[in-house]
């Protein structure tokens, strides 16, 4: 059964990930870098400021809310905690040994234009967001392509459709990328470092997570604010130690980076374009595994924050591509690349260190215990399995949100008990099968997202050049806050009481 399903997903695989998609995928980061012009880094300190700055000053960003929605902190832990995950870490490696050191550059090339189209799709959201009967704010790509595209002359029908393609998808792909890859790689972790049965690990995570992902997105997002700021700040400290460790590496292994990039000697004395195609593919796969810019999947936690400027959210997209893509991804890659365990040419590993044969799933962890002895081989190991938990913790919610939206609210519960169960599988599948079908459910919810963000692309210019001439300009206009007309009415009397 499971060589079927691996035969399948295979030929699923080469269509959704083929050329066109990838194309499709840098276009719209391109067109929307150019539309904002180039707002990541012409408005980078005042994004900075917006987010990681108001955390230490603006109780508004941090304080917890009264009603159903959740802080801008917490949207952003959220969305972080079901982002930064064994991508950072598995993903990373996973990309070099296949792609070769010039995977990592395509990763930030991916990252750079990812930004904005993590940006546009936070600010379709929260412009398209509606509020369920709970009174809990419901956004999302579904949302923007029915009620967005949808509005579009003659594209009723199509919006409809690609919105529950989208959803489709969505629910499909919590359950790869959001489930069975992260468990995955924790219940491999556990057994090769500390000797524990994998099914024990899945009915302890299952446990586990069961008790949070019940209680719903206030749970999830009390969790995950504490989880992930730890969990990130203790992963960069020990990559940073790396760093300085082999300081006197960094000219091979960026020069390796580049090199790779357009001239990479393919594994097994393959021809050079083989190679580079290679690396651009590994690059943005495993980019947008880890960042998940184009996938429009943290719009939907991004959509439940109290926040009324949908610019305001769009910032914070760009934060979280730049922290988990730019930092962490990139970090893990001079570890890895730095250690001596990976050829600088090819990408290809050693045989084995220390009688183990490596592995995109180890390496990392038989770098830092190159550096820290057992007690690294440990510390991978626990960030591994904080990263995975606190990334199923944070899709839960995304396919929570596609089920309300495909079936209503009320079978919402039946979505997490499932997802809940669907855990032990995780921990037990073929660890290439898991990364392989999350590859798939990532390309197929990918596609109609980025057709819903490049026809809205004038909305994101006109929300974007309104932000900027009323809050940077000073000029004397209407916001836009939202396209109904109750909520924009609503949000309006919000932000002048906030003094904006």
């Amino acid at each position: 059964m499971l060589e079927v399903v691996s035969n399948v997903n295979g030929v699923v695989n080469n269509i959704v990930w083929g050329w066109p998609a990838l194309i499709l995928l840098a276009f719209v980061g391109i067109l929307m870098t150019c539309l904002t012009k180039f707002f990541q880094i012409t408005h980078i300190g005042h994004w900075m400021k917006q987010t990681i700055g108001a955390i230490f000053k603006d109780k508004d960003v941090t304080g917890h809310t009264k009603d159903k929605s959740i802080s801008q902190f917490q949207s952003l832990c959220t969305a972080l905690a079901a982002t930064v995950g064994t991508g950072n870490i598995v993903g990373v490696a996973g990309a070099i040994i296949v792609g070769g050191p010039g995977a990592v550059f395509w990763m930030w090339i991916i990252a750079f234009f990812g930004m904005m189209t993590n940006y546009s799709e936070n600010v379709l959201g929260i412009y398209y967001r509606r509020k369920n009967h709970a009174g809990e704010w419901s956004g999302g790509a579904m949302y923007y392509l029915r009620d967005g595209l949808g509005a579009k002359k003659g594209c009723k029908g199509i919006g409809a459709v690609l919105a529950v393609l989208f959803s489709i998808f969505c629910f499909l792909a919590s359950f790869g990328i959001g489930n069975m890859t992260q468990v995955n790689s924790i219940s491999g972790n556990m057994e090769s470092v500390f000797g524990v049965p994998t099914w024990v690990t899945g009915v302890v995570v299952m446990v586990l997570a069961g008790l949070v992902i019940v209680g719903g997105l206030k749970r999830i997002a009390s969790v995950t604010e504490k989880i992930v700021p730890f969990m990130v700040v203790l992963y960069i400290v020990g990559t940073v130690v790396i760093f300085f460790t082999n300081i006197s590496h960094v000219g091979a292994v960026f020069g390796a980076i580049f090199k790779g990039a357009f001239a990479l000697k393919a594994a097994g004395g393959g021809v050079i374009g083989y190679g580079i195609k290679l690396a651009i593919e590994q690059g943005m796969k495993r980019g947008v595994f880890s960042n998940e810019a184009g996938l429009g999947s943290s719009v939907m936690v991004h959509s439940n924050s109290n926040v009324s400027e949908p610019v305001r959210q769009g910032m914070w997209g760009i934060f979280e591509v730049f922290a988990d893509t730019i930092i962490v991804c990139t970090l893990t890659a001079f570890a890895v690349l730095s250690s001596g365990l990976v050829d600088l040419e090819t990408g290809e590993t050693v045989a084995e260190y220390g009688g183990v044969a490596l592995t995109k799933a180890n390496i990392v962890s038989q770098v830092f215990s190159m550096h820290f002895g057992q007690v690294g081989a440990a510390f991978v190991a626990i960030a591994i399995m904080l990263f995975a938990f606190s990334t199923v913790l944070g899709w839960s919610h995304y396919g929570t949100k596609a089920c309300e939206f495909l079936f209503g609210e009320k079978y919402t519960i039946v979505y997490r008990v499932i997802f809940v169960v669907a855990i032990f599988g995780g921990a037990v599948m073929s660890d290439n099968l898991a990364w392989d079908l999350a590859d798939t459910f990532n390309g197929l919810m990918m596609i109609p997202n980025l057709i819903g963000v490049l026809v809205l692309s004038p909305q994101v210019y006109q929300i974007t050049q309104n932000y900027v001439d009323r809050v940077l300009r000073g000029k004397k206009e209407k916001p836009m806050l939202s396209a109904f007309p109750d909520i924009q009415e609503e949000q309006e009397k919000k932000l002048a009481k906030e003094g904006m």
